[in-house]
């Protein structure tokens, strides 16, 4: 299947996003709703993606390899080891979590958290949308207590941030 310029674009985007939802795909690629994500996906993109367990969107490994984009989240050498890549936010907001097991935080202590190691934060909307992201990612987690909080799922030190240019 040829893809057009356009459809290999956006599998790059999938590639880097992912795990990621149609939302999220919504809004980079300035579509009008989840489903119209969802006929372009089926219409254009069948081969290269699919939808995990928790009916997030992933890239084939064949995906990855057509268009030359580092997956968001992929394996490290060492056993357990994971690398993801993530903007200059969501590294922080992974920077100043608690580790697995530790306190977690609310978005508004990760926020004060990020602005105090010097990270331009705009809105604490911002910060939950970049904790979700790195939950997509599986590498946090959130505890429903009163208010949500949030921590790492995986150690720190397994896990090696990239961030991306955007």
């Amino acid at each position: 299947m040829t893809l057009s310029e356009e459809a290999r674009t956006r599998l790059a985007d999938i590639v880097e996003l992912q795990p990621t939802k149609n939302g999220v795909l919504q809004e980079r690629w300035d579509l009008d709703s989840g489903s119209e994500v969802h006929r372009y996906l089926e219409s254009e993109l069948k081969e290269y993606y699919y939808r995990d367990d928790n009916s997030l969107i992933r890239a084939t490994e064949d995906a990855a390899s057509l268009v030359g984009v580092a997956p968001g989240v992929e394996a490290g050498e060492g056993e357990g080891e994971l690398i993801i890549r993530v903007d200059a936010l969501e590294a922080g907001c992974f920077e100043v979590l608690a580790e697995p097991g530790g306190q977690p935080q609310s978005v508004v202590g990760v926020m004060n958290a990020v602005e105090a190691r010097g990270t331009a934060v705009t809105s604490a909307e911002e910060v939950e949308e970049a904790l979700q992201a790195l939950r997509r990612k599986d590498v946090v987690e959130v505890v429903y207590r009163t208010v949500p909080g949030f921590r790492r799922a995986v150690p720190g030190d397994a896990v090696d941030v990239e961030i991306r240019q955007d």
